[in-house]
């Protein structure tokens, strides 16, 4: 099942996406049993789910390793982002103004939503946790990241608006091995990321057991999995996300996430 979030007559729903384009009103919760009302829908989409907690891994694709220069990690790398930082599908990624960044980054991720709550799981039932999959946009501003940050990610990658979420969650019936799909990014068309979720170093149900090692992960938790070689940051000449741009993730089977690159507003 394709389970969008539209904002209809004012008021989110959840809906199901079918082949033609066209929805149709879901019922029930999110989490538990969702029941198809046949009731045609429309509005504007929203990001598909509001995270109860948003675990990051950083590099864990082995050509992105590479091109950062940095050594293989033994153990996933994990640093946070802020629930508040989600954006809509369509909706503006926004430059840092009143903390300036003038070095923002784009990272297609795949992005994992945990279904039930799940600890101490190990590797053979990982993916029974798992609600589905969904499209994510680690966007990071290096300068903060790097050399403002403390030693800590935190404070380049979770400003509003930098992490767009969507189209759809895609049920995880839908897509039995998640470590088989290609993924992209593109700037104004232009394809800058192109590779392979078979490249991660830690797969979905390694990271699954690592994070849920003694601690629990909520219903909604969601798990942003690492971003292929070819960011911004990385290219020569580096190439940054610029007010006016278009930035696109698109993940095979789930589909493509399209937000507008824009200032934020003076303060």
């Amino acid at each position: 099942m394709r389970i969008v979030r539209l904002l209809a007559a004012g008021n989110p729903v959840l809906a199901t996406e079918h082949a033609d384009g066209t929805f149709t009103e879901l019922e029930g919760s999110l989490f538990g049993k969702l029941t198809d009302t046949g009731r045609r829908v429309t509005g504007p989409p929203l990001a598909p789910l509001d995270p109860a907690v948003v675990f990051c891994i950083g590099l864990n694709y082995r050509r992105h390793a590479e091109e950062t220069k940095a050594e293989i990690p033994k153990y996933p790398v994990l640093f946070m982002k802020s629930p508040a930082a989600v954006q809509h599908p369509g909706q503006p990624i926004l430059l840092p103004r009143a903390l300036r960044s003038d070095k923002v980054d784009y990272e297609c991720e795949l992005a994992v939503i945990i279904g039930r709550a799940a600890k101490n799981v190990s590797r053979a039932n990982a993916l029974d946790y798992v609600l589905g999959y969904t499209c994510a946009n680690d966007v990071s501003a290096r300068d903060w990241q790097k050399e403002g940050g403390g030693g800590q990610w935190c404070r380049g990658k979770t400003f509003d608006t930098f992490l767009p979420l969507g189209p759809a969650i895609v049920t995880a019936d839908e897509i039995p091995n998640p470590n088989v799909l290609r993924i992209a990014t593109r700037v104004n068309g232009e394809t800058l990321q192109d590779w392979s979720t078979d490249d991660m170093i830690f797969d979905v149900p390694a990271l699954i057991e690592f994070l849920s090692a003694s601690t629990t992960l909520p219903a909604g938790a969601v798990i942003i999995t690492g971003t292929p070689h070819g960011v911004g940051m990385a290219r020569n000449p580096q190439r940054w996300l610029q007010p006016g741009d278009i930035a696109e993730v698109e993940i095979e089977r789930i589909g493509v996430l399209r937000n507008p690159v824009a200032e934020e507003s003076a303060v």
